[in-house]
């Protein structure tokens, strides 16, 4: 990113919160609505480029639920409703894959949810989806599954790594018990470091840890020596999360007021992550400088895998909770984040007549405008930074031209023009989801805000 010292001018941007939500896609998904009359999934992909896509797997449970998570996940579920919902994934999958014809799939990830909490004779069966009835090559992609401290136990880490699982993610949030607890997850400081250690024995070539700042209790101190403390493991990546307040939330059923102590905690911890060798490749990601990792394994793979870009391969979602992504379509289920809306959902999506999974029903139709923005906001907001030769060659016509507001960042410092490629200055990352929401249209803003929140 780009170091910029310059004084800001006055600016309704500026003025806006720098933590609000978490901007990371467009539209969001309370700007989908049903889609009627319902579309053949068939004619969706049809005019597709399918050489390169990304398959995501939903598993929508967790042994808790903690107190900042608006993610659609479950706690309250048994083994049987487990079961059915695997097998609903399985059927699902098949229609998908009937529809989608030859198509091959550069990466895989699985989500949640916490995917290790499925008994690993279920987390096994989910592979098998992606690998017998999606075809993935799962020794040839990059492959990445979330989990927990509680979850990561010797046996599935060694069934992912088995079959082909390239990046284990795990988050942490906190080193310290105190401050885990204020947010109503359970975890020991030992089980974590006990977890850590068998997924570095398990011989994964990239660990991510995911910590969060602004946690009640928390200090910017103890916020750095969480970040220690992680580093211990040397994982190849580190998110740091900015703690969000969102409503149907723990947290956000709470009239406790935040002391903000997050742009600080956000910048002595972006300073000492670039001091240990790490480089910023978002907001949020710090990747490890390329140097051979005594951790990494070698490579199984033969041949060069296919490369995904996300500005413009499509993403395919299968599970309650995942979307999925055509050039001009974006689709899903239902969105929920309270406990009753999830639950209503997810037996819905039990219960679904197989033959309904060749339809799409709910989600986004994007115009020219819509696209747009969503390349422009994906390439700005990442260290690639936005191409306007290619913003040119995939469009047909001038950024300013289509958006000349985008201009203001620059006046404003917060971009850069280095060779006709638009970059976040360093003050442009820290406003990286305020200026996310900036560029969201009038059309999506006014659906965002219509949305009754389940």
């Amino acid at each position: 990113m780009i170091t910029n010292n310059h004084p800001l001018p006055t600016h309704p941007l500026l003025k806006s919160k720098i933590f609000q939500s978490y901007v990371y896609s467009y539209p969001h998904k309370t700007a989908y609505r049903p889609i009627s009359p319902q579309k053949p999934l068939t004619d969706v992909w049809s005019q597709e480029d399918k050489n390169a896509l990304f398959l995501y797997i939903h598993i929508p449970f967790c042994e808790m639920r903690c107190g900042f998570c608006n993610l659609f996940t479950t706690v309250t579920h048994n083994q049987d409703f487990v079961t059915q919902y695997v097998n609903t994934l399985q059927k699902q999958a098949k229609h998908v894959k009937a529809a989608l014809g030859k198509s091959s799939f550069a990466r895989l990830a699985i989500g949640g949810g916490t995917p290790t909490q499925l008994p690993i004779h279920h987390l096994e069966a989910v592979l098998n989806v992606a690998e017998d009835t999606m075809s993935v090559d799962l020794q040839q992609i990059p492959i990445s599954v979330e989990m927990s401290p509680e979850t990561a136990t010797k046996d599935k880490l060694e069934l992912l790594r088995s079959r082909g699982v390239t990046r284990a993610s795990i988050g942490v949030q906190s080193f310290f018990e105190s401050e885990v607890a204020a947010v109503n997850r359970r975890q020991t400081t030992a089980e974590v470091e006990a977890a850590l250690t068998r997924m570095r024995e398990a011989g994964f070539p990239t660990i991510n840890i995911d910590l969060i700042y602004g946690l009640p209790g928390q200090t910017v101190e103890t916020w750095l020596q969480s970040i220690r403390a992680a580093l211990q493991f040397e994982p190849e990546e580190i998110f740091l999360y900015p703690l969000y307040v969102r409503p149907l939330t723990g947290l956000g059923t709470s009239e406790k007021e935040w002391d903000d102590i997050r742009l600080n905690c956000y910048r002595q911890g972006r300073d000492f992550l670039l001091s240990q060798g790490y480089t910023q490749k978002s907001m949020r990601m710090f990747q490890k400088n390329s140097t051979p990792s005594p951790h990494s394994s070698p490579s199984p793979h033969s041949s060069p895998s296919p490369i995904y870009c996300c500005q413009q391969d499509g993403m395919v979602g299968l599970g309650c909770g995942a979307r999925s992504y055509t050039d001009d379509l974006h689709y899903s289920n239902e969105y929920a984040v309270g406990g009753k809306g999830i639950r209503e959902i997810l037996q819905g999506y039990i219960k679904t007549p197989e033959d309904c999974f060749d339809f799409v029903n709910y989600g986004f139709q994007l115009d020219a405008e819509e696209k747009g923005r969503r390349y422009i906001l994906l390439s700005l907001l990442s260290h690639e930074g936005l191409n306007l030769h290619q913003y040119q060659t995939r469009f047909n016509t001038e950024l300013f031209s289509d958006f000349p507001e985008l201009s203001e960042l620059i006046d404003l410092n917060l971009v850069v023009d280095e060779s006709r490629i638009l970059r976040l200055t360093q003050t442009g990352v820290e406003y990286s989801d305020a200026i996310g929401e900036w560029l969201f249209s009038a059309k999506v803003r006014e659906l965002m805000q219509r949305y009754e929140l389940k």
